[in-house]
């Protein structure tokens, strides 16, 4: 069982500035080695800590323009906290993408996304958002082997 409340962390702030998701995500990266997750692993976290800094990013309305990345590592798993302090959003009432919709909106084909690829490359997900911010919260559990 884990004892989530011995846990190591590192608090990391970025400026909403165009590639500024590159440092977070190798940050991550730096971290998930160090704690032995497997490759596949490492790339998923990447992968979902970048689309958690650009929904940020695109859609915060953060009027310090700033995003705190909160990474917390555990014995069995790496906790990511990612907060804006912007306008926040409702995800129970966020649009979901029907089959054939990008063809309607082909505009849309490349993004729009992020909130489904995180769900399905992290172990838990959670989402926080009000009139002050929003704070997404995902969980990476440690596998034995490659996956």
């Amino acid at each position: 069982m884990t004892n989530t409340l011995s846990k190591e962390q590192v608090l990391l702030t970025i400026p909403m500035l165009p590639d500024m998701e590159l440092a977070a995500a190798n940050l991550a990266s730096f971290i998930a080695e160090s704690m032995s997750f497997n490759d596949v692993q490492i790339e998923e976290i990447q992968y979902a800590m970048i689309e958690s800094c650009i929904n940020a990013f695109e859609h915060s309305r953060s009027s310090d323009q700033n995003v705190i990345i909160e990474y917390i590592m555990r014995s069995d798993e790496l906790e990511f906290k990612i907060t804006d302090q912007g306008v926040g959003f409702s995800p129970e009432n966020r649009p979901v993408r029907q089959n054939g919709q990008q063809d309607l909106y082909p505009e849309m084909r490349k993004r729009g996304w992020g909130l489904e690829i995180i769900h399905a490359l992290m172990d838990r997900v959670d989402i926080r958002s009000g009139e002050n911010g929003t704070t997404i919260s995902m969980v990476k559990k440690k596998t034995n082997g490659g996956s």
